[in-house]
């Protein structure tokens, strides 16, 4: 039951500005100069290393940081989170893809009910289907078809964990819904030995079925109706929209509304991972994220990785005013994790209304999140991240052991990374103005024993958390996701022919005939 503390957090929103934290924090930053040499702090657990280097955060500004997550009730939400209280208050719901990961001895009450069973049974499920996958050998292409969190997550994952994928079979992702992009993968295919995996929760995603059904028409065309029952696999809950398909209700893989999109990789939706790299490893990805789980429920905010990750940014965006984030991963099969932290991050905090349907007008949510793996991205965009007016955040993630066994590669990417954190924090005094350096770049370094499984787990859950932490404190619901529907409609509407169309668009169309 939500006590009336609770009821406050949730709904009676403050604005930044007006915290007793946030106004001493300004003060003392308006009148300390920064240290000429950054400020160093180390947060660890097993498996994972943290190291914040920034000249502006003295012991002041974190004493001040943590009083600022207790006064806007960090480790309240955090705990009515993880208990299944409903924190998603716009859409009335509670937040519990944490709850994927837990032990099935737990109890996670949602309206009473104990959803662990639930969740252990779909994932008992996954286990006989990805195992009978793997051994049978019929199939050799997996093919997933959808989008967003989705596509993202799971995508995400399998490309990080191509090590531990077996060389039997080649996994697949399309989300786009130009016609290109299953193409490409389709003449990669064979209908005999191929399997689609349909994510869609409600089974009505615009993209993704438009994909589906052309996906079904390429198999039908190829070895019957028949074959649809066989060679198709739904991860949704509307079993109706799955049998109509014409997919085997025993091939549909349900999850619950407590399970945002961007969440997701954890339920159902992470069945492709599974097939890839076998259950076990699949477990070994929750046993991570329950670690981080665990580390973030229990941890004092001081010696908290998640709740430190998440301060630094706050300092940097509300303090600092940076309107960016540059993710860097020393790990060439992390290639696509900026882009899975681009929709967690901004979809999540790209806000600018409080819980209580006020509007933010006084200070800035999420930043914009980019990146590219190292070494490649010192050779685009770290020009400016070394010398651009703007002062850009970076966190670089590496890890300790290489995934190869070829001599040299590991030692100079890893020192690439050391160089790169170092220059940026430290710059480099030049009487020729070219090729002078002012360092004082706010970098993290996050360094993990290795990219398998677990440790990848843990990563993701880090920032899973991370992202929580900040929008608690921007006093905004990070589980809604307003903004990506207009669109939408406006979309369904232009193909429906059904509402007056602004003159700007009617141009557009005039031009495209």
């Amino acid at each position: 039951m939500i006590g009336p503390y609770m009821t406050n957090i949730l709904h009676n929103i403050k604005s930044l500005t007006s915290r007793h934290a946030f106004e001493a924090l300004q003060s003392h930053c308006s009148t300390t100069a920064p240290k000429n040499t950054p400020a160093h702090r180390v947060l660890s657990m097993t498996g994972l290393y943290m190291s914040i280097a920034d000249a502006g955060q003295d012991e002041t500004v974190c004493r001040h940081l943590n009083d600022l997550a207790r006064e806007c009730g960090v480790e309240e939400m955090r705990d009515a989170m993880f208990e299944g209280t409903k924190i998603n208050n716009t859409e009335d719901r509670a937040v519990l893809h944490t709850a994927l990961r837990r032990p099935a001895s737990d109890k996670v009450l949602v309206d009473g009910e104990n959803v662990m069973p639930f969740i252990h049974d779909v994932l008992d499920r996954m286990k006989s289907f990805s195992d009978k996958i793997r051994a049978d050998k019929k199939f050799t292409s997996i093919v997933n078809i959808g989008i967003g969190g989705s596509d993202l997550g799971p995508a995400m994952v399998c490309d990080a964990l191509k090590a531990f994928q077996s060389n039997d079979l080649e996994i697949y992702f399309v989300s786009n819904v130009d016609g290109a992009h299953l193409a490409s993968v389709l003449r990669k295919c064979d209908p005999e030995t191929t399997l689609f995996l349909i994510a869609s929760k409600t089974f009505t995603t615009q993209e993704t079925m438009r994909n589906a059904y052309s996906a079904r028409t390429w198999m039908i065309n190829a070895l019957g109706e028949d074959a649809v029952q066989d060679h198709f696999a739904a991860l949704s809950t509307n079993e109706k929209a799955v049998q109509e398909f014409g997919i085997d209700p025993e091939n549909m893989f349900p999850f619950k509304d407590w399970v945002g999109g961007r969440y997701s990789l954890w339920s159902a939706i992470g069945l492709p991972i599974a097939i890839a790299v076998g259950f076990e490893n699949f477990e070994q990805l929750l046993r991570g994220a329950y670690d981080m789980d665990r580390h973030f429920q229990t941890t004092a905010l001081e010696d908290n990785i998640p709740v430190q990750l998440a301060l630094h940014g706050i300092f940097n965006r509300n303090v600092r005013e940076c309107s960016s984030v540059a993710v860097i991963p020393y790990a060439q099969d992390l290639a696509r994790f900026p882009a899975y932290l681009q929709q967690l991050d901004m979809e999540s905090n790209g806000k600018s209304v409080r819980r209580d349907g006020s509007p933010i007008a006084d200070y800035k949510t999420g930043p914009v999140v980019f990146g590219e793996p190292g070494t490649s991205a010192q050779h685009s965009f770290f020009q400016l991240l070394h010398q651009g007016t703007d002062i850009i955040p970076v966190e670089f993630i590496g890890f300790k052991k290489a995934r190869h066994d070829l001599d040299g590669h590991h030692e100079i990417l890893i020192n690439n990374m050391l160089a790169q954190r170092e220059a940026l924090c430290n710059g480099k005094v030049d009487e020729d103005r070219f090729k002078h350096f002012d360092g004082a770049r706010p970098c993290v370094t996050l360094l993990l024993d290795e990219l398998d499984p677990y440790h990848l787990g843990m990563l993701i859950a880090l920032y899973e958390h991370k992202v929580f932490v900040q929008g608690v404190i921007w006093g905004i619901n990070s589980f809604d996701q307003f903004g990506v529907e207009l669109g939408k409609q406006i979309a369904k509407a232009i193909a429906d022919d059904t509402q007056s169309k602004d003159p700007v668009t009617e141009d557009l169309i005039a031009a495209l005939k």
